[in-house]
């Protein structure tokens, strides 16, 4: 696709000054979730939601029970986009189960999960099965965790993260996974969400639950945000005879629309403005660098053979010693004595925190990115 050099500067200047703003994923992260809750009024989805969220500041850990149910896709999809920090994406192609954790006493939520398809490649679990697997063996086996969220500030004052995450290693949740998709999982991975930009993960000290493997291998341009985004495609495909970039069936259409906008910016430029094309390039390689290597977590639900299941050397699962610890009641109990640590340190400190934290016009400037 052919440019003038006019309009070739004005787009590759529109991409610099995007990426130029963000100099670690955080930023990028609240820049994300201000464009999309920058409009929206405080009762984002209407009223009733927050009330249904976990409030109860001074229980303790040890008077609370959980169950795991599941809320209408609308629901949860509106109150993880008040409680996440993050733009968690709502329809993502592949296996997926989204699941609520709610506390029994006070019947409210305190925190989000949604399994999904693992990552095509990943070099920590490539190492740890010894190659690159599969695919059609190892996704009848293996889930991801891609939202692991606790309300706030259940998740500052009680360890809300790890409660969560080691539900998602427990045999309550497995057994949903194994119901919806008639098969045996046996392998669980996720990753940390800011990467190596923190010291520490709320995976970590989590064994045997979660195991840490390693860090994935990250070299990605970030995603554009959805006005700079639509702005531009409108704009390539007025310039491409009405037809757009990337045909309307596409898999992963956005990042391929990205991905060919770039390219055709790169094109046009060396053939415009080879000072300019260097100065691009040395942009979008800078803007390559925000992205961050995350720290990458393994739970194989208690069994003990569960990489030679992954490798296709056999379809027999074998218990470890350890298997029943899995069950959800061992799960709890590991977490209430964790949590309970916790609190009582946060109580005794005068840190514990007392206001429900949700995403809205008038807190998007006061709620800390990284909790």
């Amino acid at each position: 696709m052919e440019l003038s050099r006019q309009d070739t500067h004005w787009v590759a200047g529109k991409l610099v000054s995007y990426f130029a703003d963000f100099e670690r994923i955080d930023d990028y992260f609240r820049a994300r979730k201000i464009e999309r809750v920058k409009d929206l009024p405080a009762p984002l989805f209407g009223f009733g939601l927050e009330d249904d969220m976990f409030q109860n500041y001074d229980m303790h850990p040890q008077d609370m029970n959980f169950t795991i149910t599941q809320l209408p896709n609308e629901t949860f999809d509106a109150m993880l986009e008040k409680t996440a920090s993050f733009s968690p994406e709502t329809s993502i192609p592949g296996k997926s189960l989204k699941l609520v954790v709610k506390e029994t006493n006070t019947n409210t939520v305190v925190g989000f999960i949604r399994y999904g398809s693992p990552l095509i490649n990943s070099k920590p679990r490539n190492d740890y099965l010894g190659h690159t697997p599969d695919l059609d063996i190892f996704n009848k086996h293996a889930i991801m965790g891609f939202n692991i969220v606790p309300i706030q500030p259940f998740g500052y004052n009680y360890l809300g993260g790890k409660l969560l995450a080691a539900i998602c290693c427990s045999h309550e949740t497995r057994r949903m996974l194994n119901a919806k998709y008639n098969t045996e999982f046996c392998l669980f991975e996720t990753t940390s969400l800011y990467g190596n930009i923190k010291g520490a993960s709320m995976y970590d000290g989590m064994r045997p639950f979660l195991r840490y493997k390693g860090d994935t291998q990250s070299n990605f341009l970030l995603t554009l945000g959805e006005e700079l985004y639509f702005e531009l495609r409108d704009w390539f495909t007025d310039r491409n005879d009405g037809e757009p970039l990337i045909h309307h069936g596409a898999s992963s259409r956005k990042l391929k629309m990205q991905t060919k906008m770039i390219g055709t910016v790169k094109q046009n430029l060396k053939k415009h403005d080879q000072v300019g094309y260097e100065h691009f390039c040395n942009a979008m390689e800078t803007a390559n660098g925000v992205t961050t290597q995350k720290r990458f977590y393994m739970s194989e639900w208690g069994y003990s053979n569960t990489r030679e299941v992954l490798l296709g050397k056999t379809d027999k699962l074998i218990k470890a010693e350890n298997f029943d610890r899995f069950e959800l009641e061992g799960v709890l109990a590991w977490w209430k004595k964790n949590a309970s640590k916790r609190f009582d340190n946060v109580v005794a400190q005068g840190r514990n925190r007392t206001e429900l934290e949700v995403w809205n016009k008038d807190t998007m400037n006061s709620i800390d990115i990284i909790r």
